[in-house]
């Protein structure tokens, strides 16, 4: 059985909205798009391979899906994020998308949570959720994530959509890791301890995830 990674970039005050260009994500009027270009040269400093060598699928909600398939596959495979997103197996959560221009993408529609729990049967490795915040709270309060790791950047802008909502129940974590960038960006790795909570629960909060 793999494991479902969590990987998300926010403020030191919960934003995750608008990460890397000015108009990357203006819903609601957010004016503070592109905030994690300024430290975006140092995140290598707490990454390193063994997590791409780790990691055997990727998971998108939609809106994530587009703006980053608008991008990744113009990149160079020189660099190794490119080449490993392009190669990689992608899957994106959404009711409205017929089609899929990214290669080695299949489109998630209805039944999130099994989709999701049978994906991780296939892959023994990590499939790793990036960015996609709805779906992301959606498959933490479905009991599905293994694991959360975290780049906080030292930015506090008050505004902005936020990753973490509402859960059915309280989750404890476990701290695994603990890095520090030169600009002061923090990498929290924490392991979720699950509940269990009747199957059907999971599939009633899987199927609305997408959009």
């Amino acid at each position: 059985m793999g494991t479902l990674v969590m990987v998300e970039f926010l403020t030191v005050d919960g934003t995750m909205q608008g990460l890397g260009s000015p108009q990357e994500d203006t819903r609601d009027g957010f004016q503070h798009g592109g905030w994690g270009a300024a430290y975006a040269d140092s995140i290598h400093q707490v990454t390193t391979t063994s997590g791409l060598n780790a990691t055997e699928a990727y998971l998108f909600g939609r809106n994530t899906y587009e703006k980053m398939a608008a991008f990744w596959p113009r990149q160079s495979d020189s660099n190794p994020m490119a080449a490993h997103l392009n190669t990689t197996p992608k899957y994106v959560a959404s009711r409205t998308l017929t089609t899929a221009s990214w290669a080695n993408t299949r489109i998630l529609s209805d039944q999130i949570a099994d989709a999701v729990q049978n994906i991780k049967s296939i892959h023994n490795g990590d499939t790793v959720v990036l960015g996609s915040g709805k779906l992301a709270r959606s498959l933490l309060a479905d009991g599905l994530v293994d694991r959360i790791r975290l780049f906080i950047h030292p930015l506090l802008l008050g505004t902005g959509k936020r990753l973490f909502g509402a859960l059915p129940t309280p989750r404890k974590l476990t701290l695994t890791s603990v890095a520090q960038t030169d600009l002061g960006t923090v990498a929290l790795t924490y392991d979720v301890h699950q509940v269990k909570k009747p199957r059907e629960c999971q599939i009633n909060g899987g199927s609305d995830l997408v959009s």
